[in-house]
Parts: C-alpha cells; structure tokens; sequence
C-alpha cells in the first residue's frame, strides 16, 4: 500500500469518525474548544508519523492511541490553568449537548487516574471490546480487565452502592 493510499484511508476514517473523536476528547477536557484542539493536534500527528501504520486494519486503535495519548498531555500541560470554575460558567452559558445527565458519576470519572478514565471511557463510553482497548492502551487483556475491575470498583465507592453497570 502506498503512502498515497494509506493517506486517503485515513482521511477517510477522520472524516467519517469526528464526532467520536471529538466526544473522545472532550471526555478527557470537558471544554469545547480544548477537545477541537486535541483533535486537531492528534489528526497532525497522524497524518506526520502516518509511516508508522504498517496494518491498516489497526487504523482505529492507531488513531485513538494517539488521540489518547495527545489528550493526556494536553492535561499534564494545562492542570495548573484555571480559568474559570465551571459551575460559574454554567449558570452563564446555555446547556451543552454533551453535558451527562449523571454529574456524580461524571465527577467521580474525572476523578479517576488517566490509566482507569482511559479504561471507563472506551470500554463504556465508545464501547471497545476489551481485545480493542488492550491494543489502543498496549497492554495485556488481563491487564486490561484487572483495571477496568478496579476502575469499577473505584467508581462503587465514590458514587455509592447503586452504581451498578
């Protein structure tokens, strides 16, 4: 396959794939114009370090890895910048579509180190199988379902007992 074609499919899957790729990141960010810009930068460095695809049938696991990996950067870079408190803002903007209903359970994933939230959000949220979230984590299976039991765990006793998934 040539670099020409390679290019072409991946474009192809950015396209038809944005609106999950954007709900991705704005799992990790909660900010609208933060999540547009992992996007962006996750789609810059796919399409640079497209010669390190060698199986296309690995695109989407390739392609979320780097989505991944750019969100928790771009976290790591920015934890320390607040702008502002988000229940301020909340009372001055209009209700966002990708608001969760259940804020408890949202807060309680945020809470959670980036190897679990990582876990939880595919796993639940873009319903990976666990074979697809070992391969966008590169981790073992086991591994795998021996965190996400934790994640859940986790979870349990930060929203209650009637967390039940």
């Amino acid at each position: 396959m040539t670099k020409k074609d390679k290019f072409e499919l991946v474009e192809k899957f950015i396209i038809e794939n944005r609106e999950t790729h954007y709900r991705l990141a704005y799992s990790y960010v909660r900010n609208k114009e933060n999540a547009l810009d992992i996007v962006q930068d996750s789609i810059f460095k796919a399409l640079k370090s497209i010669d390190r695809l060698e199986e296309i049938t690995y695109l989407k696991t390739w392609f979320y890895r780097i989505l991944i990996n750019t969100s928790i950067d771009f976290i790591r870079k920015h934890q320390r910048i607040t702008v502002m408190d988000d229940e301020i803002l909340s009372v001055h903007l209009p209700k966002l579509e990708d608001e969760m209903t259940d804020m408890d359970l949202q807060e309680a994933i945020d809470q959670l180190p980036p190897k679990y939230k990582t876990l939880i959000i595919l796993r639940f949220f873009e319903d990976l199988k666990l074979e697809e979230i070992a391969a966008v984590t590169d981790q073992n299976v086991n591994t795998v379902k021996t965190r996400l039991y934790s994640a859940l765990k986790k979870l349990r006793i930060e929203v209650g007992e009637e967390f039940r998934l």
